[in-house]
């Protein structure tokens, strides 16, 4: 075989090298661009199925925090939704007003959740099947079954100016909310109650006086 034959062989065996090399290049190629199209198709399929669940939720009231004019719609609630946070109030217990102002910014934050909240003074079979006494008194449903009670503010620090943060913390130790903080220790730290006789709980009957705290 001729140097000239010799160099021809050797420039096909390169060829047909490369042409192997090209095609698992591209080979890999595909893989990567077919193994990314799968993961935007799984993301896709799983942002379509969040917004569908969240249309499904806002549709059930969930996002904003709303009354419930009468104890039966309370039952309807609770059957609909997996997560409940119920307010009992009275309009003319001041902390109830302070109670709304954290539940309405928490409510579109978690709209795994519904929010709302219903008259004490009208729920009558209500208050006295859930034990409500003293006011204002949250209670938490999960799957159609009380699981927890937030009453007054002791368990927020004890002090009516608590953070937002703090009932959403209070709220979560419940597992009614999605929440990612630390669940053992409350956010910041609590500070000391007054010692003044005038800031202590006042327990009334619901339909008594006008005092910030109340008790049936």
């Amino acid at each position: 075989m001729s140097l000239k034959n010799v160099d021809d062989v050797l420039l096909e065996a390169a060829k047909i090298v490369e042409d192997q090399i090209d095609a698992e290049i591209e080979k890999l190629d595909r893989m990567e661009d077919e193994e990314l199209q799968e993961l935007e198709r799984k993301r896709a399929a799983a942002l379509k199925k969040q917004v569908k669940k969240k249309q499904e939720l806002a549709e059930k009231g969930h996002g904003v925090y709303s009354e419930i004019t009468c104890e039966k719609d309370f039952f309807d609630v609770t059957k609909k939704s997996v997560n409940v946070v119920c307010h009992f109030y009275r309009s003319s217990t001041m902390r109830c007003s302070i109670v709304d102002k954290h539940l309405q910014a928490l409510a579109p934050k978690h709209i795994e959740t519904k929010f709302c909240k219903i008259n004490a003074e009208k729920s009558f079979f209500l208050v006295q099947r859930l034990n409500v006494r003293v006011l204002p008194t949250i209670v938490l449903i999960k799957d159609g079954k009380t699981v927890d009670y937030i009453i007054g503010f002791d368990d927020l620090g004890g002090v009516d100016d608590f953070s937002t943060e703090m009932m959403e913390w209070r709220i979560a130790r419940a597992s009614v909310i999605n929440y990612t903080g630390d669940l053992t220790a409350p956010p910041g730290s609590f500070r000391r109650k007054s010692t003044n006789p005038l800031n202590r709980y006042k327990l009334k009957t619901i339909r008594g006086g006008n005092d910030d705290s109340d008790s049936d």
